[in-house]
């Protein structure tokens, strides 16, 4: 909450560079300088090349499913971005981008999209908990360790992400009760991209608009422009500098656009006309990025042979085929396994070694 109390929105999405390039002067949110945004605009080519070889790998028969943030990229970049070592990211199916941006090796940040074991990667090692596929279940998880690392005095900021369809589920709502009357510091951030699968906002809710949600709890809500990564930046930098003061939680919603189908597996021609995509692919966070960076040709070409490089890297990873060892699937599921898993274990050594005897 602000110091005059004040819970409300933007009237209308604050943008600091329009999609042509030009500024946008916001005396509440100053733009960041332009070595952050190079940086952001390093994640974003790669993120790019990133979405298009993973479906290129589900095509392939590499990956069982890629959930593209193709178009969403700055919102993915800017969320990992802001956050300092020792904070937390929580993020959905959807925030590959995210995650690798955070850090996490791209290949093991496939994992789970492979099929592969549990999650991939550490949790720990780079703070970035578990892609969360069902909706919102991550939320209260997220308030529970901003609550926890209060308790303990330490400074740690949580970004916890989810996309619209996530703000119509229960947990989402109790995640922010709990967050506002714990004064918990973790961002929950709100990627609007219009569509929950098949389903249009305007079905979903009559809110004014996703961030006015935080009202009936006490958070403070604030929406932004999803393709303008200089607005990111700086609404999400003030969020989690303020979170980590003792503000508390704030909704964040970002006003996007998921260009591509939910996933390789959905037919977004059954409920959504070309002529609705069209007009956001010239909202493109990249090439609004590059318009106000002006950058020059070699700088282009420096960022795509990065990008390629990591491409090529997650291709050659995905593509290493693995033994899988069935035993594994009972690790780490308790710190001390229980009865029924121990039972369940020994019963598959059993039907494989049977099997290999045969």
């Amino acid at each position: 909450m602000t110091g005059d109390g004040h819970l409300l929105p933007s009237d209308v999405p604050v943008t600091l560079v329009d999609p042509s390039g030009r500024t946008v002067d916001n005396p509440a949110f100053p733009r960041p300088d332009d070595q952050a945004l190079m940086v952001a605009f390093a994640a974003l080519v790669t993120g790019r090349r990133f979405n298009e070889q993973a479906n290129a790998l589900v095509r392939q028969g590499r990956l069982a499913v890629y959930p593209s943030s193709h178009g969403q990229e700055a919102c993915q970049v800017a969320a990992a971005q802001v956050l300092a070592d020792g904070d937390w990211l929580f993020p959905t199916y959807r925030d590959t981008v995210a995650i690798m941006t955070r850090g996490v090796d791209p290949v093991e940040a496939l994992s789970l999209l492979k099929g592969d074991w549990h999650c991939g990667y550490d949790p720990n090692e780079h703070q970035v908990a578990p892609h969360a596929t069902p909706l919102a279940t991550q939320l209260p998880h997220a308030v529970g360790v901003a609550h926890a690392a209060r308790l303990r005095g330490e400074p740690t900021v949580v970004m916890a992400m989810c996309g619209d369809g996530a703000t119509s589920e229960g947990d989402f709502h109790e995640a922010l009760n709990f967050a506002a009357v714990l004064r918990a510091p973790v961002i929950f951030f709100v990627q609007n991209n219009e569509y929950a699968i098949s389903v249009p906002l305007a079905k979903q809710t009559a809110a004014p608009s996703l961030a006015h949600k935080g009202i009936g709890y006490g958070i403070q809500g604030e929406r932004v422009d999803g393709n303008d990564a200089a607005a990111l930046l700086a609404v999400l930098g003030a969020a989690v500098a303020r979170a980590r003061s003792g503000g508390g939680p704030q909704l964040i919603e970002a006003h996007t656009y998921r260009v591509q189908a939910h996933t390789n597996a959905d037919d977004a021609t059954r409920y959504r006309d070309e002529s609705e995509v069209t007009p956001w692919l010239a909202r493109d966070p990249l090439t609004r990025l590059s318009a106000y960076l002006q950058l020059s040709e070699d700088q282009l070409a420096a960022f795509r042979a990065e990008a390629d490089r990591v491409a090529a890297y997650v291709r050659d990873g995905i593509n290493t085929d693995v033994e899988p060892d069935p035993s594994a699937l009972f690790r780490d599921v308790y710190a001390r396994a229980t009865p029924q898993l121990r039972e369940q274990a020994a019963m598959l050594a059993d039907e494989l070694s049977r099997e290999a005897a045969l």
